[in-house]
């Protein structure tokens, strides 16, 4: 029995949003653009410092480090050195788990 594909998600952008805190605050779509430039750019300079960063309802922000370890390439099953590297990861706050239960 085939299966049926799952419809893919809609995406949301950050000019979409900003548009809609515009129309929310009474803003102009490129003051709210503006806005959510330096929340962005505020948000990568924080993480490049090392800084966690904790929203209220939504969760935290944080850069990882992630340890050199062996893998394999699945084509030819060669064993590889994967370097060590950052990563950002993301917590969830419960607030917003249970938003979206």
């Amino acid at each position: 029995m085939p299966t049926a594909k799952a419809k893919p998600q809609p995406t949301v952008t950050l000019k979409q949003i900003s548009a809609e805190l515009a129309e929310t605050h009474g803003l102009t779509k490129k003051q709210a653009g503006e806005i959510m430039d330096d929340l962005v750019g505020t948000f990568v300079q924080n993480l490049k410092e090392g800084n966690r960063i904790r929203m209220a309802g939504l969760g935290i922000l944080q850069v990882r480090d992630r340890a050199a370890r062996t893998g394999r390439n699945p084509a030819t099953g060669e064993t590889i050195q994967i370097p060590a590297k950052k990563k950002i990861a993301f917590r969830a706050a419960k607030e917003l788990k249970e938003a979206v239960e």
